[in-house]
């Protein structure tokens, strides 16, 4: 359907918040349900009880603090190099171990963990879906956790309706998790700074290393000026909100020696069917 001309860009934002309303959370849960399904069959999940309980109760401490405490949510970390995460409707959040690699301490991965929360929180995610009618979200989150569809090597992009699909966040969503990851930490308890300082690591490690942080880039556009709005939002904080704030435990270092000690799972396989090889010269810039 084309739009009419006098139908302005903030009219179709307008539209899509509206939409997203209009999904029930039951209908949201079942959306993130059915996706979890897919991506769970095709991503090399870390297995360890151990990491998978750190993390879920780390999560948990801060999902269950939210105006969204009544979901129940599901933490899993992927044994990808990549350095990304994913939030799918209805409470599923995903964290690369490359992520959890580049974090310093516990408020840092607080931190990045929060912040995808924020996007289930203000149900971006439930617009992404309903703006890919007809996508196969389980394998556009495969894309974007692991990088394999910008892969020099595979040149490949999934096609959906005849285009490639490829999830990222607005300058918008990325504003409002932001917030929402300062946020969520406090309430757990979580030293704040570890947002702005995960940030500050991820610029660096562009520089150093584009190819293990560029899927990271591509989802969640960052910049300067984001890290100095999210390290605004921290100093707007009294010191009484400050005060007493964890920033490290031994369950988080425990974790990490446990991460470092499991061998790297290789990039998974998209099903036949669900990748396309594209031509060199039209594959177009990665």
């Amino acid at each position: 359907m084309r739009l009419p001309r006098s139908v302005t860009c903030a009219t179709v934002l307008a539209l899509l918040s509206v939409a997203a309303c209009s999904v029930s959370q039951d209908r949201e849960v079942q959306l993130g349900e059915q996706n979890a399904e897919q991506i769970n069959a095709q991503l090399p999940l870390v297995q360890d009880d151990e990491i998978n309980q750190y993390v879920n109760a780390l999560g948990t401490r801060m999902a269950q603090r939210t105006s969204r405490g009544d979901l129940t949510w599901h933490f899993y970390v992927v044994n990808a190099a990549e350095a990304n995460a994913f939030a799918l409707p209805g409470g599923y959040i995903y964290v690369n171990r490359g992520l959890i690699d580049l974090t310093s301490n516990e408020a840092e991965l607080a931190g990045a963990i929060g912040h995808e929360i924020g996007h289930v929180i203000e149900r971006h995610a439930v617009k992404q879906i309903q703006q890919q009618t007809g996508a196969n979200a389980g394998v556009t989150a495969v894309c974007m956790l692991t990088n394999i569809c910008n892969s020099t090597v595979g040149r490949a992009a999934i096609q959906v309706g005849g285009a490639a699909v490829f999830a990222r966040h607005s300058r918008r969503d990325e504003a409002q998790a932001d917030s929402e990851a300062v946020v969520n930490t406090v309430r757990a308890g979580i030293d704040p700074h570890g947002v702005p300082a995960l940030f500050e690591t991820l610029l660096r490690e562009r520089r150093r290393q584009p190819m293990l942080v560029e899927g990271w880039f591509a989802d969640h556009p960052l910049e300067e000026a984001r890290i100095q709005n999210s390290r605004s939002l921290v100093q707007s904080l009294s010191a009484d909100q400050l005060q007493g704030l964890e920033t490290d435990s031994p369950e988080y270092r425990d974790m990490k020696a446990r991460l470092s000690a499991i061998a790297p799972a290789p990039l998974p396989r998209l099903r036949d069917g669900d990748q396309q090889m594209l031509p060199e010269d039209t594959a177009g810039p990665q």
